[in-house]
């Protein structure tokens, strides 16, 4: 964050985030403006630009990083805690009411349709969320494992990176038709192969 070097200023430019991240969810990115954002988080044009430099297409892809994060942090608590049945049903049930709350409009994937997915910055703000996804869940199947709930046998990383595939999908398909089935679908499958896999009953 090298123009926020100071608490004050990593406020201040976590602040302007925040409320470009509002305005793009109310108005969508191509009808907001910087105008519109500088009226939403009380800052000056000089303001902005010492915190966004390169002007709209810096500010997007913070705010893409921001609302990356927030995938992750609105599965919590239970994507932290995938050590039982239980945890993986409300983790399950979670997702799909955020998706389903969320609609067909995915402010990330409007984001990038703006700066481009190309975009080196773009591309790494996808693969470390799908990273940190991939190793959340891939980490509760262990647990899962550790509890003796789950065979050891079981290929952990190729199983969330199905898991995770399955979700990907099942939004895409949701966005597009307004229907939740798929999504659901993945993720029950992806729960039931982990059931499918339990460790043998002990004598």
């Amino acid at each position: 964050m090298p123009h926020a070097p100071t608490a004050k200023g990593r406020a201040t430019r976590a602040r302007i985030i925040e409320g470009a991240a509002e305005v793009l969810r109310e108005q969508g990115v191509a009808c907001t403006t910087l105008d519109d954002i500088r009226g939403r988080t009380g800052t000056s044009k000089s303001q902005l630009f010492h915190y966004f430099p390169e002007g709209k297409d810096e500010l997007l892809l913070a705010v893409a990083q921001f609302e990356a994060d927030r995938v992750l942090e609105e599965q919590q608590p239970h994507l932290g805690r995938l050590d039982s049945w239980e945890s993986w049903q409300q983790w399950r049930d979670l997702v799909v009411e955020r998706y389903e709350r969320q609609g067909d409009h995915c402010p990330l994937g409007s984001l990038f349709l703006q700066v481009g997915r190309s975009r080196p910055g773009a591309r790494a703000i996808v693969t470390e969320l799908m990273r940190q996804w991939q190793r959340k869940l891939a980490r509760g199947m262990r647990a899962m494992q550790a509890n003796g709930v789950v065979s050891p046998a079981l290929d952990v990383d190729r199983s969330a990176a199905a898991l995770l595939a399955g979700i990907q999908g099942g939004v895409s398909i949701m966005m597009a038709t307004g229907d939740s089935t798929h999504l659901k679908a993945a993720l029950d499958t992806g729960i039931e192969h982990l059931r499918a896999s339990q460790a043998p009953v002990r004598p």
